[in-house]
């Protein structure tokens, strides 16, 4: 079971929007306790929230679930060092939104181009399953986020729960605008919500999702977001 460990997420600043990420949140007792013990286990592990990735003013905003355990928990950086991150990446190379077909490291020399990856829950979850009064407590950051990148022209939702974060962010009904793979919904603003099933371990080797269809999506949000054919 997780120690406890004292909860209180440093709150906003008085004026001026609120944060988009806090290095040192604490505000959901479940995660900060299962982090204190994998700091405790793992040492080499970074195992603390874990931040966006990418450029500062994106045309693609790529929304995962949460981090792994070894993957981002470990690496720091979202999708480095796990399986989802072997599709991932090499697709977003493809298609012009990274620079290396492969993510190993933090300290890599990978980039993103056009893009940024963040994810709904910015901490390491038990099981990889983060509990609902947690995904709405993360909300405040993804919906700060979002507020903040008037590039975006496309938001890539991967997996059911990141497509239900973006709607939470946005004041939308997940009724309205249903989960689908492949679903293309107009947002306020002119903006384009996508939707992929995760590229997870479970998803690709069972054929749930496949590298092509999953190239799709990449394909078409890149095209909707005026992203230029990679040149090679």
């Amino acid at each position: 079971m997780p120690r406890p460990v004292r909860v209180g997420r440093t709150p906003p600043p008085a004026t001026g929007p609120a944060p988009i990420f806090d290095p040192g949140c604490t505000a959901c007792p479940r995660l900060a306790g299962f982090l204190a013990d994998v700091r405790r286990t793992r040492p080499g592990y970074y195992a603390r929230p874990v931040p966006q990735f990418g450029v500062a003013k994106p045309e693609v905003l790529i929304v995962g679930l949460a981090p792994g355990m070894h993957g981002a928990n470990r690496s720091g950086r979202a999708f480095t060092g796990d399986f989802a991150g072997i599709l991932l990446y090499q697709t977003l190379y493809d298609y012009g939104l990274a620079t290396a077909p492969e993510s190993v490291s933090a300290t890599d020399s990978l980039r993103l181009r056009h893009a940024r990856i963040t994810n709904a829950v910015k901490c390491l979850p038990p099981a990889n399953k983060p509990l609902p009064e947690e995904i709405r407590r993360c909300n405040v950051y993804l919906r700060a986020e979002i507020g903040s990148l008037a590039s975006v022209r496309v938001i890539l939702a991967l997996g059911r729960i990141a497509h239900e974060a973006v709607l939470l962010a946005l004041g939308l009904k997940r009724t309205k605008l249903p989960f689908a793979h492949g679903a293309e919904h107009p947002l306020p603003g002119g903006s384009v919500l996508i939707d992929s099933y995760h590229c997870s371990r479970y998803n690709t080797q069972t054929r749930r999702l496949t590298p092509g269809m999953f190239a799709a999506v990449v394909a078409r949000a890149s095209e909707l977001a005026g992203v230029p054919a990679p040149r090679r």
